[in-house]
């Protein structure tokens, strides 16, 4: 009688047979079971999250190595991603009053933590950063709430803490933002200044509702996706007053030939959830709200007010100017700009005499050098890694041997027209639409490129992410999919 094998020693060819009909939550699971499955089955990030213009909002994650689309849990219209960072999601809902709740989900699993108040204009919220792997009793998150200030919240608040307006050049405004596993976030401008945020160290604390009348927390959720055969009719009502709660309620819609006794699902959301925004924040310190926090130029141990001709390496300080979408990531340790030029083509008329050509949707990648002047100035290769920006906290990882991608390259959304994953080549300096698979929408029906999908902002570099030949697969290489075999073959035919 012959040996039992291991489950270890599954033939490629069978795992990839497996793995093409898994979802996403169990796809992954599959490759942490072991060594060989790990190799045999291609890591599903980097994912582009992908969403249909319709009355649902259904996210699908893209995956460019695995060629396929994994379809995520469904949530209710009126959801806009202002982040994403290790499989979650951060997400502004619009209330029916007009005041926006902003909670945290992860599609895969299900969860959501909804957020406490954000008393400010929400509609200049641009991008939300958060802790790896939050909880409802552990995180802590910051925004971009407006031209000059930026927010925070942290567990057990009541609500966000609004800071004092940064100090800006004339002109200047907060872009982007990175949250690194130290307790601090990076913020960007558009003429290129860093200034860092010190977030208050992490404890765990219940919610401020724990104990004591008066929720602060609503009964809120996005993941309300309906059944097949229904619909959602949303109906907005007067607000009743009941003790401290505000009463919003909307009912299933039915035919006439059903149970007309079906009974409305109500949501109930605590008056203190949907304060009055106000131009000038209200207190942000104080018993159960959040712990001070802290913000200062990057260039502050230098003693050195910003200036790109002094900060900048020649000719960048002027180009700074004329590329105004700029991101922060961090590759290897180091700190990064990434710079873009989203208008036209221009060319320059340098001080120092001579011309420089900026193309359009050409990037710039500098990196930051503390311990010389300039600071900051150009490379032209990631020894083989790749960056990730948009609305997600800005990921690198190695991408050489990693099918679907290529190193030194930055990989960043936008194009001509509707949003598109775009893929930039440092050594080409050309930006050219990613390969990425069709998602599960009929043909032709209008979808959205949202951001970068990671499961793991933390991407390791194992053996597994060579393209090595596995004996017992005939020959082929690793990470064949079925859907990555179909999309070579279009390939060559091409």
């Amino acid at each position: 009688m012959a040996p039992f094998r291991r489950w270890a020693d599954l033939p490629p060819d069978l795992l990839c047979r497996i793995g093409d009909r898994l979802d996403l939550k169990w796809y992954a699971s599959a490759r942490g079971a072991c060594t060989a499955w790990r190799c045999a089955l291609a890591p599903p990030s980097p994912a582009l999250l992908v969403v249909a213009d319709d009355a649902r909002w259904c996210p699908y994650a893209a995956s460019l190595p695995t060629r396929r689309s994994f379809e995520l849990t469904a949530i209710v219209s009126g959801s806009r991603c202002v982040g994403s960072s290790n499989g979650w999601l951060a997400l502004s809902i619009v209330l029916f009053s007009g005041q926006t709740v902003f909670v945290l989900l992860n599609p895969i699993a299900a969860v959501e933590i909804v957020l406490p108040p954000l008393i400010y204009e929400s509609r200049w919220v641009s991008k939300v950063v958060f802790t790896p792997s939050p909880a409802k009793d552990d995180f802590a998150a910051a925004a971009i709430c407006d031209i000059d200030r930026i927010a925070y919240v942290t567990a057990g608040a009541r609500r966000w803490a609004i800071m004092e307006p940064v100090r800006l050049t004339s002109g200047d405004q907060l872009t982007d933002v990175v949250y690194t596993d130290k307790g601090k976030v990076y913020c960007l401008t558009k003429c290129g200044d860093v200034h860092v945020l010190r977030l208050p160290e992490r404890r765990r604390r219940k919610p401020a509702n724990a104990d004591e009348a008066g929720p602060s927390e609503p009964e809120f959720s996005v993941l309300q996706p309906p059944q097949p055969t229904e619909r959602i009719n949303f109906r907005p009502l007067r607000w009743q007053h009941q003790r401290n709660f505000r009463m919003l309620r909307y009912e299933q819609a039915r035919t006439r030939d059903q149970d007309p006794t079906i009974p409305l699902r109500v949501t109930f959301c605590a008056e203190t959830f949907i304060p009055s925004y106000k131009k000038v924040p209200p207190e942000s310190q104080g018993p159960h709200l959040n712990a001070p926090a802290t913000v200062e130029p990057l260039l502050s141990e230098a003693n050195l007010p910003f200036n790109p001709a002094t900060v900048f390496a020649p000719p960048y300080d002027t180009v700074s100017s004329f590329t105004s979408a700029k991101n922060l990531v961090f590759c290897e340790g180091n700190l990064y700009q990434v710079w873009r030029n989203a208008s036209c083509t221009v060319t320059l008329q340098l001080p120092a005499g001579g011309q420089r050509r900026v193309a359009e949707n050409e990037i710039l990648v500098l990196r930051y050098y503390p311990r010389r002047q300039p600071f900051w100035d150009v490379v032209k290769d990631l020894g083989g890694h790749s960056l990730f920006v948009g609305r997600n906290n800005a990921v690198s990882m190695y991408a050489e041997g990693v099918p679907g991608l290529k190193g030194n390259c930055v990989y960043w959304i936008g194009g001509r027209g509707r949003d598109q994953g775009m893929v930039f080549d440092m050594e080409s300096g050309r930006s050219t639409p990613c390969r990425a698979p069709p998602v599960g929408f009929l043909p032709g029906h209008p979808h959205s490129t949202i951001c970068w999908y990671f499961l793991s902002d933390v991407m390791s570099i194992n053996n597994c992410y060579n393209t090595s030949v596995s004996s017992s697969s005939g020959g082929r290489k690793v990470y064949q999919t079925r859907a990555r075999a179909r999309a070579d073959l279009a390939d060559m035919e091409e």
